[in-house]
């Protein structure tokens, strides 16, 4: 490629990201001091849907993270995207100067159809936008056994209500041992979790999709972690915990709920959730 073309090439980037409501990062943004303007441009993006957007209201991605640390020349992993509702955020501010790691489930017969389908989906939302995902890396991992990334290569792991389901399978402990091995000494473990009440014993978290915070805090000190700091960013007042389908009664999902019911569940949002900051000495 001449340079010519790689101008070319170049101001088409621009253009697009332009278009899609944020400019891309580069060395003259590089200050800490521009990170929260450029989260809002890339949390105001056009490429974001207007469902993904309803939710920002109760996922506060912005102050989350900030919180955590989030810098655009960082090498990221996030653990189960799912339907990629952070990575419209978080890749989109690493394209220029960071990586960012997807790391999904491996898949196996046993996963319902429905877990293929959005595995499916996700790869095709990155290949179909170069021009805001940059060249994401997707790692299939192993729950008993994963993989994340390059040992000792990531500055920031990040996983957002995932932890009730790694318990439910008995892997929590080999999931925050991956995150430890994955990430850099001083790297950060970032934790978005439903918070169940103090004491509730495992087996009645598992069953809600509550943990508690002591049982996180546990586990990531028995692989190697510190507790940084913790905060309320994700908090709820409103939200009682003691719902008869578990989380799943609240907001996105009003599983179970009865039509009569729901604008209850409606107003008490989304779920109470710990925020938890992590540092590997």
């Amino acid at each position: 490629m001449n340079k010519k073309t790689s101008f070319a090439a170049a101001c088409l980037t621009f253009t697009l990201l332009i278009a899609a409501g944020f400019a891309p990062y580069s060395a003259g943004t590089a200050h800490a001091h521009d990170v929260q303007g450029l989260l809002d441009k890339v949390i105001q993006g056009t490429h974001r849907s207007d469902a993904n957007r309803a939710r920002d209201q109760y996922r506060h991605p912005k102050e989350t993270l900030l919180f955590f640390g989030l810098r655009p020349d960082m090498t990221v992993v996030e653990i189960s995207p799912a339907n990629g509702w952070y990575t419209e955020i978080i890749a989109p501010l690493l394209k220029q100067q960071g990586q960012y790691y997807a790391a999904v489930p491996a898949l196996n017969d046993d996963m319902p159809e429905a877990m293929k389908r959005r595995d499916t989906t996700y790869r095709q939302m990155l290949k179909a936008a170069p021009e805001l995902y940059g060249e994401p890396t997707v790692k299939a991992y192993d729950s008993a056994a994963p993989v994340f990334a390059p040992e000792g290569t990531a500055d920031l792991v990040v996983t957002f209500r995932n932890v009730h389901n790694w318990a439910k399978v008995g892997h929590t402990q080999a999931m925050f041992k991956g995150f430890f091995q994955a990430l850099k000494p001083g790297g950060v473990l970032g934790v978005v979790e439903h918070r169940a009440k103090p004491d509730t014993p495992l087996s009645k978290q598992i069953e809600s999709g509550y943990m508690t915070e002591q049982f996180v805090i546990e586990v990531a000190t028995a692989a190697g972690f510190r507790l940084d700091r913790s905060s309320e960013i994700n908090s709820n007042a409103l939200d009682t915990k003691d719902h008869p389908g578990g989380v799943w009664n609240l907001l996105p999902n009003l599983r179970g709920v009865a039509e009569s019911d729901k604008p209850k569940y409606r107003a008490i949002g989304e779920s109470d959730r710990m925020t938890l900051r992590f540092v590997k000495p």
